[in-house]
């Protein structure tokens, strides 16, 4: 009777803590992901899209995230016409981010610490082209907006086209291994 009774106590708790935990949906047509990718001679920007994702909040306190971005609406930005064009074939392509193949990366946060005024320090899965690294990022909630700039080192998920660090003598053909992500979530 003593073991029934601890069982029930520990079940009471277990779907307590889950009935406090709240999802909310990010709006993925308000929000948004701007990135940044820069070489020696400049730099080129654009958008891409989020698919869908989800934030976890137990007691207002953000607890847990989870992202899907759809590779394939890559878009610079910076350029239009026929460079416009090129760029984001290349970026598209199996050089870069091969989106026939990989159309999704995802995002799982993992760890979370409260750094205080709305700001948590996030350790996350990142997973692109079916290459799965650990990141880390400050991400600062307010109301119903989530924001977070995060660089993300390209050559960890096999992106080595034009890296200085695999290639010689690129000269000022040579691409940074980092690029930024520029990310606001509306929930």
């Amino acid at each position: 009777m003593k073991n029934l009774k601890t069982i029930a106590i520990a079940l009471f708790v277990a779907v307590s803590t889950l009935a406090t935990a709240q999802t909310k949906k990010v709006d993925a047509s308000k929000s948004t992901v701007a990135w940044i990718g820069k070489k020696v001679t400049g730099q080129h920007n654009g958008t891409i899209n989020l698919k869908d994702g989800a934030l976890v909040f137990k007691k207002s306190k953000l607890k847990g995230g989870t992202f899907t971005v759809d590779m394939s609406s890559i878009n610079t930005t910076d350029l239009t016409g026929e460079y416009k064009g090129k760029l984001d074939g290349h970026l598209k392509a199996d050089d870069f981010f091969g989106t026939d193949k990989y159309p999704t990366s995802k995002l799982v946060f993992k760890k979370i610490a409260d750094k205080g005024n709305g700001v948590y320090a996030v350790t996350a899965d990142l997973t692109i082209k079916d290459i799965t690294n650990p990141i880390k990022f400050d991400i600062t909630v307010k109301g119903s907006t989530a924001s977070t700039s995060l660089k993300i080192d390209r050559t960890k998920y096999g992106i080595k086209y034009g890296s200085g660090s695999f290639f010689d003598n690129l000269g000022d053909k040579t691409i940074n291994d980092e690029f930024q992500l520029d990310v606001t979530l509306q929930f």
